[in-house]
């Protein structure tokens, strides 16, 4: 009954909401989440032993040094685009272990900072960091939706910012701490959310995996996941989970990968051409999904635009084609609602037509006409081979960077 009840209403939100590309997660939270209460004793039982064992279990040097680990993704170009001058004030939307931030730091003094993160781990380092520059970096707890209040309650006006940085998608923190859920290659609980524990209500990916029926996560790992063989594997997770609730990482791995021959497990290539685990794909999906960060990345572009003053800059990282579309199209002033099979060049075409017919601006307000940036470079940025080298993951990177008019 439960199940029946989440599905219809996934089904209506989903396809109402996959119209405009976004998917706000936040009005299924409590209907998702309260289908852990359903999961067996046994179920409950191995997730307290587990949290024990956990909380017992030291952390590992790599989780210590996590932040110290962490590699800026394009640093020289983030600071490039961004051009701090001194007594200027920015947005760092994530933070997260504050590589960008202190390199924009040590670029131009007497600078203003505001870190944001919903990451309360990032949060933390960025209070740490803060007390090293006490007058200089404000650390803000929160999601881009959120944003626009924490910088209001800060004193922070819109029109106000010389610079927004938006770097989107998962940090290496994340990927390196197994208790948060987000890696495959290491064991820990089906949890992916980047808020951690912050809102209990909202739903983990097991709670996805555990409640969605067949064919809303066969919808969920084509959309966000960009899986080809999204029924193969969400028909083997409801297969799965009716012998036993999926709660840890590798179980769900293991999972995806039993519905493939065991010849294509590492048969995917990256852009590196090295091997790329089958349920990739998967945990990218759930992780998306989640964390509600298509609509959160299209809601932080939106409040970057607010806050920047004429002439501010805006630059944006992405890391995969979902994100990427978004920014582009933000940028370029398309209505989010087109569809994906016509290109961005034929919408700005489209849209440069519809005005020049029209005295009437408002009416075709996506034209590039009425653009309100100005691109600082003319073609998306990718990292150099030394940087892949130096940091192998940053290497799906794209930088787009645009000055507001």
């Amino acid at each position: 009954m439960l199940s029946q009840c989440l599905c219809q209403v996934y089904k209506c939100l989903f396809l109402h909401n996959i119209k405009l590309n976004l998917i706000n997660v936040a009005t299924l939270a409590r209907r998702i989440h309260s289908s852990a209460k359903k999961l067996s004793d046994c179920e409950l039982k191995e997730q307290t032993v587990q949290k024990c064992e956990t909380e017992g279990r030291p952390q590992t040097t790599e989780n210590n040094n996590s932040g110290r680990l962490h590699i800026p993704v394009m640093l020289e170009e983030v600071v490039n685009c961004l051009s701090p001058q001194p007594g200027q004030r920015f947005l760092d939307m994530t933070f997260g272990a504050g590589g960008h931030t202190t390199a924009l730091l040590e670029k131009a003094s007497d600078i203003t900072i505001y870190a944001l993160d919903r990451d309360p781990t990032a949060y933390k380092i960025a209070q740490q960091l803060s007390e090293s520059y006490p007058k200089q970096i404000r650390a803000l707890l929160g999601q881009f939706s959120q944003s626009e209040a924490l910088l209001i309650s800060s004193g922070v006006e819109p029109g106000t910012l010389d610079g927004v940085l938006l770097d989107a998608g998962c940090s290496s923190m994340q990927f390196d701490t197994p208790e948060r859920g987000f890696s495959l290659q290491k064991d820990g609980p089906l949890d992916m959310r980047m808020d951690s524990d912050r809102y209990p209500d909202m739903p983990t990916a097991a709670d996805v995996v555990n409640a969605l029926d067949q064919q809303a996560l066969a919808s969920i790992l084509r959309t966000y996941g960009e899986e080809r063989h999204a029924k193969k594997i969400a028909s083997a997770i409801v297969q799965a989970r009716s012998i036993y609730p999926i709660t840890r990482t590798q179980q769900l791995a293991s999972i995806v990968a039993g519905a493939f021959p065991a010849s294509a497990l590492y048969a995917r290539k990256d852009l590196l051409q090295r091997p790329t685990h089958v349920a990739t794909k998967t945990f990218q999906g759930l992780r998306i999904f989640v964390n509600d960060e298509l609509h959160e990345l299209y809601i932080g572009l939106k409040t970057a635009e607010k806050f920047l003053k004429p002439g501010g800059r805006l630059v944006a990282l992405s890391f995969h084609s979902l994100e990427d579309r978004i920014i582009k199209r933000f940028l370029h002033g398309i209505d989010m609602t087109e569809k994906y099979n016509l290109g961005s060049r034929q919408k700005i075409r489209q849209a440069l037509k519809n005005c020049t017919k029209e005295e009437d601006t408002e009416e075709f307000p996506h034209g590039k006409s009425n653009s309100k940036w100005i691109f600082i470079q003319r073609k998306v940025l990718t990292p150099q081979a030394k940087d892949i080298q130096t940091n192998p993951r940053g290497r799906s990177a794209k930088l787009r960077a645009a000055i507001k008019l």
